[in-house]
Formats: C-alpha cells, sequence, structure tokens
C-alpha cells in the first residue's frame, strides 16, 4: 500500500514535489516538508509555527476542538480524579502507569533527592529582596549546572533518570527557597516523611518559631494543579527546552530556558492576570458594564481566562480546577469569596452570551487557578513559579524523549529575510 501525500508546486518553475503525510495514533497528520527547499528552492512560512509539528512525540495528545487533553493515553480528567501527582510524574516519564512497587519505589527515589546542595543558601543571598520569583528561579536552576557532573551524560538512560528524579525532586524546595527570600525569613528544608503537595506547602509556610499543620484539602487541591500543569505538549516554554536540549547542553540550563519562557504573561503569568483583572472590576455589580467594554473592544480592556490558543472547546482542566476551587473555599472557609463571585458571574456572562459563545471563549485553567493560590495564601508573583513545579515533570520527559532520540537534530529555523539587500561599505568622512 502507497503512503499518503500532498503536493506541492512551484509555480515559477513547474517544479513539484510530493510531501510523505506523518501520521500519529490519533490527531491531525503532518505534511513532511523536510525537503522542500532542497527539491524547490523554498522554504515554508509560518509564524509562530502554528502549523507546523516540530517532532514527534509520545507524551500527551490535545485535541482543541473537542477539549480533550490526554497523558500516555489517559484522559485527565481520571488522572486528576484517581491519580496523584508523583504518580503522574512516573507516568509522564515512562509512558506506563507503574505497578504499587514501582510507584513506592519512585516516590522513595523523589523523597531522597529534595534537599539542595548547602553551598545555593549563599546563591540566594545574591539576590535583592524585591527580585522577581521567576527571575530566581530561572538563575538558580541555572546554576544546577555546575553540580553532579558525575550524572549528566546525556547519552546515558541511566543519566537521564538520576536528572529527571532530581529536577522533580528539588523544584518545590527552589520555589519555596524563593518565595523565602521574597518574604525575608529563613529557608526550611524539606521533611522526606511528607507527600510532595504537602511538603511544599510545608516549605512555603512554616516557620522556625511554630509548628505548620497541612491542611489535607489544600495539599490535595495543589497536587491535582500539579496533575492539570504536568504538560501540554508542544508549548512555548517545552518547546524552548527542546530547542536547547537539541544543542546537547547541560540538562538543567535547558529546564531553566523552560523556566524564563514560562515567566511571560502570554505563558505562564496568564494566572496573574486573571487576579489583576478581578481586582480591576472589584464588584460583581460591575460585571456587566466590564463585559460590554470587552464586547465594544474598549482599549486597555481584556477579558483575561477566557478563550485557548489550542482549545477551541471548554478547557477540560477548567472544568475540575473549578470544583476543586469550591472545595478549597470552602474547607477554609471562604465559601462567599468575593473573587469567585465575581468569577461565577463573569463565566455566567461567557457562557450564555452569543459574542463570546460565538467566538468559543470559554474559561481556561489560568481562570480558576489563581482564586485557589491566593486561597492558599500564595502570593501574585508566586503563580508563575508554582507553574513551573508542576510543569518540570514535562519538561524532563520531552527532554529525555528527545535526547534519546538518535534521529534528533540541533533545532535550527529558517527565515525571510526582509533587510538591506548588499550594498558597499562607506568610509565615515563620506557619509
Amino acid at each position: 500500500m502507497s503512503k499518503a501525500t500532498y503536493s506541492l508546486v512551484n509555480n515559477e518553475t513547474g517544479e513539484k514535489i510530493e510531501l510523505p503525510l506523518i501520521t500519529g495514533t490519533i490527531g491531525t497528520p503532518g505534511a513532511d516538508v523536510g525537503k522542500v527547499y532542497d527539491k524547490l528552492g523554498i522554504f515554508t512560512y509560518d509564524p509562530g509555527f502554528t502549523s507546523t509539528c516540530s517532532t514527534k512525540s509520545a507524551i500527551t495528545y490535545i485535541d482543541g476542538d473537542e477539549g480533550v487533553l490526554l497523558y500516555r493515553g489517559y484522559p485527565v480528567e481520571q488522572l486528576a480524579e484517581k491519580s496523584s501527582f508523583i504518580e503522574v510524574c512516573y507516568l509522564t516519564l515512562h509512558g506506563e502507569l507503574p505497578s504499587a512497587t514501582q510507584l513506592a519505589e519512585f516516590d522513595q527515589s523523589i523523597r531522597r533527592h529534595t534537599m539542595l546542595n548547602e553551598s545555593l543558601r549563599k546563591f540566594f543571598d545574591g539576590f535583592n529582596y524585591d527580585a522577581h520569583p521567576m527571575a530566581m528561579m530561572t538563575g538558580v536552576v541555572g546554576s544546577l549546572s555546575a553540580f553532579y557532573h558525575d550524572t549528566t551524560n546525556n547519552k546515558d538512560p541511566k543519566h537521564r533518570e538520576i536528572f529527571a528524579h532530581r529536577m522533580i525532586a528539588k523544584i518545590p524546595t527552589i520555589a519555596a527557597a524563593v518565595y523565602k527570600k521574597t518574604v525575608g525569613q529563613p529557608f526550611v528544608y524539606p521533611k522526606n516523611d511528607l507527600d510532595y503537595s504537602s511538603n511544599l506547602l510545608r516549605m512555603m509556610f512554616a516557620v522556625p518559631a511554630e509548628e505548620y499543620e497541612i491542611n489535607p484539602v489544600a495539599a490535595k487541591a495543589l497536587d491535582v494543579l500539579f496533575i492539570l500543569h504536568a504538560d501540554h505538549e508542544q508549548n512555548a516554554s517545552t518547546s524552548t527546552v527542546r530547542m536547547a536540549g537539541s544543542t546537547g547542553t547541560n540538562p538543567y540550563a535547558a529546564i531553566s530556558s523552560g523556566i524564563a519562557a514560562l515567566w511571560g504573561p502570554s505563558h505562564g503569568g496568564a494566572n496573574e492576570a486573571v487576579l489583576e483583572m478581578l481586582n480591576e472590576i472589584g464588584d460583581v455589580k460591575h460585571v456587566p458594564a466590564f463585559m460590554q467594554k470587552v464586547k465594544d473592544k474598549v482599549e486597555g480592556v481584556r477579558l483575561m481566562g477566557f478563550g485557548h490558543r489550542v482549545y477551541k472547546n471548554f478547557d477540560p482542566r477548567a472544568k475540575i480546577i473549578r470544583e476543586q476551587c469550591h472545595k478549597v473555599l470552602k474547607a477554609l472557609g471562604k465559601e462567599n469569596d468575593p473573587k469567585m463571585e465575581l468569577a461565577l458571574k463573569l463565566e455566567e456572562i461567557a457562557l450564555n452570551d452569543d459574542y463570546f459563545k460565538q467566538r468559543k471563549l470559554y474559561p481556561n485553567v489560568d481562570f480558576y487557578s489563581g482564586i485557589i493560590y491566593e486561597a492558599l495564601g500564595i502570593p501574585v508573583n508566586m503563580f508563575t513559579p508554582m507553574f513551573a513545579v508542576g510543569r518540570t515533570v514535562g519538561w524532563c520527559a520531552h527532554w529525555n524523549e528527545m535526547t534519546a532520540d538518535s534521529t534528533t537534530r540541533i533545532a535550527r529555523p529558517r527565515q525571510v529575510y526582509t533587510g538591506a539587500a548588499v550594498r558597499d561599505y562607506t568610509p565615515v568622512a563620506q557619509r
């Protein structure tokens, strides 16, 4: 049976090329344009790579039209309801759900790698107290490249596994230390008898003067948020990790580049923008007027937390977070939280107004996550570091998948040059 192809013709020369169709397990196929330049002497042009497949991957599948998100084939709704973040980490890295023994061994490995080298405490001293947490996260994670020289042979599968375990284990400790730096409190060491999310909450909010009591509902909500943020296919930060990793750089440096990309307000900083929007609206009675301004496209007015670059249907993660949001607010005695009331009113209007329905502006994952973080006492400037904690496993999985692939080549996008044509140098006296 012949393979499916698409044809591309150069209208000026009449030259024709057959483009092999690359098909996956499910989802949209891709036309292989790798030989277009060699055969036709042209590049393909796709700003933002919105229609370009940069790789083949077996980790995450998204169907934006149907609102589907699968990790290794498992619907994210099932994982959020029945699994734990640590189990999802194993699944994301290894491709299969673990046995009880495998899960216990993996969990213990993560717990054993949670501490940071003591010299990193001095590294934190180099930051001003008001440094942005994501600036510190980028720097500290990048500095891990200076450690572990004996286990960073990218071609060694065991070394890649050790790297992933270390990175997943240490990122909550780093995030908590960043928070402590911003509030001027002493760092709190991890406790290996606590689960992943409980450990993070304790490292963030415990102080030497008194014990910290972990709220199980809060820990569960954080665990679910990490599951929902674990991976999301070839997004900007993941693609950055892959691009940096394609050079063969130190894997910790590759993760640091992903954190830097996540920092952008169009990516990981979106949930901060939702809270800022809710604060600007102020009161639920102002919601109708605000939504009218959105429809009228009033300059400076944007509806944050609705719509998605990929999802053209309801973001499946938003439904799960909405439920967790209610549970957290109830457990913490904040059922009448004014921001939640505002959020529900915005959602009600958006889901019933033809203007928003026609544009498929449904609530996305950022819409409710900020409300949960705020309810847990996590400040706005720490929202994106929390995102980074959850997404680290996805970055590690993609880096590992790419590094283990013998066909991987250094990433090298092309361009259409629009600068000056060839011209001769003029001596400065003649200009």
